[in-house]
C-alpha cells in the first residue's frame, strides 16, 4: 500500500532532476575513479600486477602458469565488473543527495520524485512481459517542506544513506535487518518495504543490486541442483524436507535439470504432501516450487531463472478461489507494485492446472465439501476479470465466469473427499498426460 501522506503533484517522467540514467551504456566510470572512491588503488594495482607476473612468467613450460594465469584473469573479470556496476549504484545514489544540496543552496525545499507504483494509470500490458510500467508514467513529490511528506522524505534519505555503506563495504542486509535497525524510527516493516521499493524504482536500479535482500520463505525440491555465490552446492532432491529458495537468486551458478516440467504449488501443505507421496519422482522428473502463499520476490526470481536456464513447462496448482487465482497471476503477470522489475520477474507462459473450477463440476465434487464465497470473494474476482490480460485469457474468463456463476470456492484438499491420495495418484497425473490446463 502507497504512503497516502505524500505531497503530490503529476508531472512526466522525464523531468525528474534526482533521477539519472544508470544502465552500463550511459556511463562507464574509470578505473582511476573507482580506485579513488572505494580507496581500492592497492588490491587493484596488485590483481593487474598477478595477472601481468603471470602471463609474463614462462617457467615450468608455462602450461600451469597459464592455467594459473586465466583463473587470476577471470576474478579479475569479475572483479571489474563488481567495481562499475557498484560505482554505478553510488553514482545514483550521489546525484540525487547532490540535487538536495543544490536545492537547499538555493533556499529551495528539496524534494524526491518517485513513480505512482500501484497506479492502474502507470501499468501497460504486453503479452512476452506481463505487467509494465509505461514510459511515461506519473510520479509524486516527496517534500521536505511539507508536514505530510517530510518524515517519509527523511527515512529516505536514511535508507539511502544504509544502502550507500552497504555497497561502499560490498555488505549486504534484509528488508527486516534495515527495519529492526530502528525500530521506533521506522514505525513499521511496510513502511521500510515501500521506501525501499520507492527507491528502487526511482534510481532504476534493482534491489538486489542496492544490497538489499528480500527474505526468503518459498521452497523447492526435485529435480535441481546448483550452486549458490559462496561455492556451497545444493541438490534439491525430492524428499520430506524441501530446500529454501536462495536468497540471492541472482547469484547461483551451474544449474543442472532434467525435469520435464515444473509445478508452482500454492499452499506449503500441499507441496509437503507431494513431497511425501514422492510425486516429483514417480510421474516423471520435476521441479516443484511453493511460494507459501503470495510469493516472495526470490522465489518469483527463481521461477524467472529456471523458466530462463531451462524452458521447460510451468504449472501452477491453486486453490479454486479469486485468492489462488491473484497468487498465480502475480507469477505470471507479476504485480502492478512491482511492475518496473517485471522483466526479472514474470513468466507469461505459465498454465493453470488446476484446481479449475470446470472440475470440481466435472468429478461431482460434493456441494457441501464447498465454501460460499463472501464479500471480500466476490470483490477480489471482479476486480480480477477486469484486468487487461483476462481479456487475452478466453479459457481463463471462462473458468472465473464459473466461479462467479456458482459463488463457490474451494480448497485443493477438496480432493481428500474423493480419496486421501487423489491429488497425486489420480488428478495430476491425469492432467499432466492428457493436457488439462487452460
Amino acid at each position: 500500500m502507497e504512503d497516502h501522506s505524500v505531497c503530490s503533484t503529476h508531472m512526466p517522467a522525464g523531468n525528474k532532476a534526482s533521477v539519472r540514467k544508470t544502465s552500463h551504456e550511459s556511463h562507464v566510470p574509470s578505473f582511476s575513479r573507482m580506485s579513488s572512491k572505494w580507496k581500492l588503488s592497492y588490491k587493484f594495482k596488485k590483481q593487474i600486477q598477478l595477472i601481468e607476473e603471470s602471463f609474463n612468467d614462462t617457467s615450468d613450460g608455462g602450461q600451469k602458469i597459464e592455467i594459473q594465469s586465466r583463473t587470476r584473469f577471470y576474478h579479475m573479470i569479475h572483479f571489474i565488473n563488481f567495481l562499475c556496476f557498484s560505482a554505478e549504484v553510488l553514482e545514483a545514489i550521489e546525484n540525487v543527495i547532490l540535487d538536495v544540496l543544490k536545492s537547499l543552496a538555493q533556499n529551495r525545499a528539496p524534494v524526491l520524485t518517485v513513480a505512482r507504483r500501484s497506479d492502474w494509470r502507470n501499468i501497460e500490458f504486453k503479452d512476452s512481459v506481463g505487467l509494465q510500467m509505461i514510459p511515461h508514467y506519473t510520479t509524486k513529490q516527496i517534500r521536505s517542506d511539507c508536514p505530510r511528506s517530510a518524515p517519509k522524505f527523511a527515512l529516505m534519505l536514511k535508507i539511502l544513506s544504509m544502502i550507500y555503506k552497504m555497497v561502499q563495504s560490498n555488505t549486504y542486509a534484509t528488508k527486516r535487518d534495515i527495519y529492526y535497525s530502528d525500530t521506533l524510527l521506522f514505525g513499521s516493516q511496510s513502511v521500510v518495504d515501500n521506501i525501499i521499493n520507492d527507491i528502487s524504482c526511482m534510481l532504476r536500479i534493482p534491489r538486489r543490486s542496492l544490497h538489499v535482500l528480500s527474505t526468503t520463505k518459498g521452497f523447492v525440491a526435485g529435480n535441481l541442483s546448483y550452486t549458490e555465490e559462496d561455492g556451497t552446492k545444493v541438490n534439491c532432491t525430492c524428499s520430506a524436507t524441501a530446500v529454501t529458495v536462495p536468497s540471492n537468486v541472482q547469484g547461483i551458478k551451474n544449474l543442472i535439470s532434467h525435469a520435464k516440467f515444473m509445478l508452482i504449488v500454492e499452499k506449503d501443505a500441499t507441496f509437503q504432501r507431494l513431497l511425501d507421496d514422492d510425486f516429483c519422482n514417480k510421474l516423471s522428473p520435476c521441479i516443484m516450487i511453493t511460494g507459501r502463499g503470495i510469493p516472495d520476490l526470490n522465489t518469483r526470481l527463481l521461477v524467472r531463472k529456471l523458466w530462463d536456464s531451462f524452458q521447460i513447462p510451468i504449472f501452477t496448482l491453486m486453490d479454486a478461489d479469486p485468492h489462488g487465482v491473484e497468487i498465480m497471476c502475480i507469477y505470471k503477470y507479476g504485480s502492478v507494485s512491482m511492475s518496473f522489475e517485471a522483466h526479472h520477474l514474470t513468466v507469461p507462459s505459465i498454465k493453470w492446472l488446476g484446481l479449475l473450477p470446470s472440475d470440481l463440476q466435472r468429478l461431482n465434487i460434493r456441494k457441501d465439501a464447498l465454501i460460499p464465497f463472501t464479500k471480500r470473494d466476490q470483490n477480489k474476482l471482479a476486480s480480477i476479470q477486469k484486468r487487461p490480460y483476462i481479456a487475452c485469457q478466453p479459457t481463463w474468463k471462462k473458468e472465473l465466469e464459473i466461479m462467479e456463476a456458482s459463488k463457490l470456492k474451494a480448497e485443493i484438499q477438496v480432493l481428500t473427499s474423493l480419496s486421501s491420495d487423489y491429488l497425486s495418484r489420480v488428478y495430476l497425473p491425469n492432467k499432466l498426460q492428457f493436457g488439462g490446463w487452460v
